[in-house]
């Protein structure tokens, strides 16, 4: 869900808010560290890897948005471009990973690895195109983030496949 938010921004049909920032802290950053936690204690290495750095992504997002630190200039458009794309390279090894799970995971990850290089490309051009379409991707991502775990929910709540992954 945080993803969707946060990329209806990018697209450009919201300004950014409050909202974003919540859901981003919250439920992009906590929840996730938490799941991360709880696949750690489960030995999944990829769930718990995944929950947890993407998790600390949103916290890092989110300071770097509202500059915690006094005398610490904010990001400029380089320094934002090498972050996503330090953070595509990441998505596209976790993409390698859920070569081994279902497709819609890999779907989830392999168009996050693109919304982090296109939004990097956008920071690094200044082009506002780019950073829109990336936007339309981080809603397909986000979208695809929870089909998917709608979908291992319900079939896991009917003890069978009802919803295809």
């Amino acid at each position: 869900m945080t993803t969707v938010l946060l990329n209806i921004h990018n697209a450009g049909f919201t300004p950014l808010s409050i909202v974003i920032l919540a859901m981003g802290f919250a439920l992009g950053g906590a929840a996730q560290i938490i799941a991360g936690i709880m696949e750690f204690k489960k030995n999944n290495t990829f769930g718990a890897t995944a929950f947890t750095a993407y998790g600390f992504f949103w916290w890092s997002l989110i300071m770097i948005w509202i500059k915690p630190f006094p005398g610490i200039e904010s990001a400029d458009p380089l320094s934002m471009g090498w972050y996503l794309a330090l953070w595509g390279i990441f998505t596209f090894f976790m993409f390698i990973g859920t070569l081994k799970h279902n497709r819609a995971t890999q779907v989830v990850f392999g168009s996050l690895t693109a919304l982090f290089f296109l939004l990097a490309a956008a920071n690094f051009t200044g082009s506002h195109p780019v950073h829109t379409f990336a936007g339309y991707v981080g809603i397909f991502c986000g979208s695809s983030a929870l089909y998917n775990s709608f979908a291992q929910i319900i079939n896991n709540e009917f003890g069978k496949k009802i919803l295809p992954l």
